[in-house]
């Protein structure tokens, strides 16, 4: 079996049990598992993959300058897109935004697939993608609303995937370290983010999405799965990145979309079940392609 399927496979399997799970734990159950992931356990495993290694001059400067290039090529095809889109902007937005938009939970995921060297990058790289995502995803939907630029700080400031990231950055640069009943804590939690994820990605996975395809929505699946990872794969091979860096970019490349993204649509006043099919058909999708591009990365 391959290294890469030997490291999935169990994943898979815990996504399958939270597939059969959403029978009898209702939708409420899910909302407050998605709550705790996303305000406590993930936010422990990304403040202790990143204190767990200073990061030097040349992998911020590497990781974060790549993911910015990742999203920024996500946000300009996609906008190629609006011909084939809703013909209100603000329902497109909603849409388009998934383009450049992605999945912290499968990301720290996959990377377990990964050497361990390369795990504390993935975290650097959240850190520095989740802003310019967040950002231009509300720049977009913003047009023409009234928020203002305090709330839109705000809302991208504030997030707890930044702040763990920023602070497990700082914490190791300053070689700091938590004191001891804290870190067994964190320890604690950030183990139960990645089974509790997988459980809620099964839930939420809806494989009769990908039938209802279409040309807009398909187009959006192609840039985010296939089109930025082939792109980041080769370039980071012509460039002759080192291997953990390069890995790290075109998994985060290949991930799904943000799980959240119909939220925010739906906030801003957006088609919601438009960007949630096209969550639902990129989630799926990606639970095929992503592995593939792991083991590519073998090759």
């Amino acid at each position: 079996m391959s290294p890469v399927l030997g490291v999935l496979l169990p994943d898979a399997l815990v996504i399958g049990l939270g597939v059969v799970m959403r029978r009898f734990v209702p939708d409420a159950g899910w909302a407050g598992i998605d709550r705790l992931n996303f305000q406590i356990l993930f936010p422990a495993l990304i403040f202790q993959a990143a204190a767990a290694r200073a990061p030097g001059l040349n992998d911020l400067a590497v990781i974060g300058g790549g993911v910015w290039a990742i999203i920024l090529l996500g946000f300009g095809l996609g906008l190629l897109l609006r011909p084939l889109g809703p013909a209100r902007f603000l329902d497109f937005a909603g849409a388009w935004q998934t383009a450049w938009r992605f999945n912290s939970a499968i990301g720290l995921v996959a990377v377990q697939a990964l050497p361990e060297s390369a795990r504390g990058l993935m975290s650097i790289a959240i850190g520095f993608a989740v802003p310019l995502a967040n950002l231009l995803a509300v720049g977009a939907m913003s047009r023409g609303q009234s928020m203002s630029l305090g709330a839109t700080a705000r809302m991208v400031v504030l997030n707890p995937f930044l702040l763990a990231s920023t602070l497990g950055i700082g914490m190791a640069t300053a070689g700091l370290h938590l004191p001891d009943p804290l870190s067994p804590m964190v320890g604690l939690l950030a183990q139960a983010a990645i089974p509790m994820a997988l459980l809620s990605i099964g839930a939420a996975l809806e494989i009769r999405a990908v039938t209802r395809l279409d040309p807009f929505r398909g187009g959006l699946s192609l840039i985010k799965l296939v089109v930025l990872p082939a792109l980041t794969l080769g370039a980071v091979r012509l460039m002759g990145l080192e291997a953990d860096a390069a890995a790290v970019l075109v998994v985060f490349a290949a991930l799904p979309t943000a799980s959240a993204a119909h939220v925010l649509a739906s906030v801003f006043g957006a088609d919601r079940s438009l960007a949630a099919g096209v969550i639902a058909q990129s989630t799926a999708l990606g639970c095929v392609t992503l592995p593939l591009w792991l083991m590519g990365l073998q090759g």
